[in-house]
């Protein structure tokens, strides 16, 4: 093999990962769609779309040759968003071998199959060495060199040991679990949740409001994800309460910015056309909307949301509904008896 890993998806969170991989001397190559932003990465070493401000290491190499590119890893990280996943693991599965190592870093479900994105690399691959790369990893702050933590999970040992081989010794510590499914919903719940912080700090609330928040989103996490089949220990750590923390406080979150546009008034589709990058948010609250309903779950800030973003409801509707329910026993949700 040629190179150390492929990294498929030239947006932030895939240029960023290639960056570090690339600042390690990693023999690494970036996928991306377009001809264009492969030549502006290659002579340029910039990618202003996404990374604007920030230069790319000149051994970082793009390339719009998928195939090529396959046959010479062992190793796939694929960053791409939810809404043309699918797509793309089709793409991949034409020419991808049964013994490469597939990791997808996607923070969403997909809406009308509410299908995890492990399971969709399933179903279009013939690759059973899959994995799930999540946490609190701002791209932005990835690239400034800032230190960070993530967690690969994944059912098989080999590819846990090969992700954190890729990045051993850099400032992304990446840390081992098997808890797939706890992984995959955590960062694609955590998501709803940061909206609705960004419709609190854009009313004006402090501290205390996005502590009632993440604390509340936390344990309904914890309820969807157990009903999912996830391990409720998995949501403590990384992929839940420490992405939850990081997209709820962070004005670099897309999410909490379109819920800080939702509080000032502005339609969603406004707010979505206006932004270059996807914010997974808006798709993930219908799709975990839509399940609750199916599953009989009742989850109070997910349907708030929910009636935010599709039901005309106003940031202040919202928050009487939220204010007005009844208070039960704290941690009652989270015993699962």
């Amino acid at each position: 093999m040629s190179l150390d890993a492929l990294v498929v998806g030239g947006g932030s969170f895939g240029t960023a990962l290639a960056t570090i991989l690339a600042g390690m001397d990693r023999r690494v190559r970036l996928w991306v769609r377009r001809e264009e932003q492969a030549d502006e990465i290659n002579r340029g070493h910039t990618n202003q779309r996404y990374l604007p401000d920030f230069e790319l290491p000149e051994s970082l190499q793009a390339t719009i040759d998928l195939q090529g590119s396959l046959s010479q890893c062992r190793v796939v990280l694929m960053s791409v968003p939810s809404r043309s996943f699918r797509s793309v693991a089709r793409q991949l599965g034409d020419h991808l071998r049964g013994d490469q190592i597939l990791v997808h870093t996607t923070k969403g479900i997909e809406k009308d199959s509410f299908s995890r994105m492990s399971e969709i690399l399933r179903q279009e691959t013939c690759v059973l060495k899959v994995g799930v790369l999540s946490g609190p990893n701002l791209a932005r702050e990835l690239m400034a060199g800032h230190p960070a933590g993530a967690l690969i999970a994944s059912r098989y040992d080999e590819v846990i040991a090969a992700v954190q081989a890729l990045f051993a010794q850099s400032r992304l510590r990446v840390y081992g679990g098997r808890d797939v499914t706890g992984t995959e919903l955590g960062g694609a719940f955590k998501n709803i949740i940061a909206l609705a912080a960004g419709v609190a700090d854009g009313l004006g609330f402090g501290d205390n409001t996005k502590s009632l928040l993440i604390t509340r989103g936390l344990s309904e996490m914890a309820r969807f994800g157990v009903a999912r089949g996830a391990d409720v220990f998995t949501f403590g750590g990384l992929a839940g309460i420490g992405d939850l923390m990081a997209t709820c406080a962070s004005p670099l979150s897309r999410n909490h910015k379109v819920g800080e546009q939702l509080a000032a008034g502005k339609p969603l589709e406004e707010i979505l056309s206006s932004m270059a990058q996807v914010a997974e948010g808006v798709p993930t609250t219908e799709a975990v909307y839509q399940q609750c309903r199916r599953m009989g779950l009742d989850l109070p800030i997910v349907r708030a949301v929910h009636g935010m973003l599709f039901e005309g409801w106003s940031p202040q509707h919202a928050l009487e509904t939220l204010m007005g329910l009844d208070v039960g026993r704290e941690l009652a949700a989270l015993r699962f008896n």
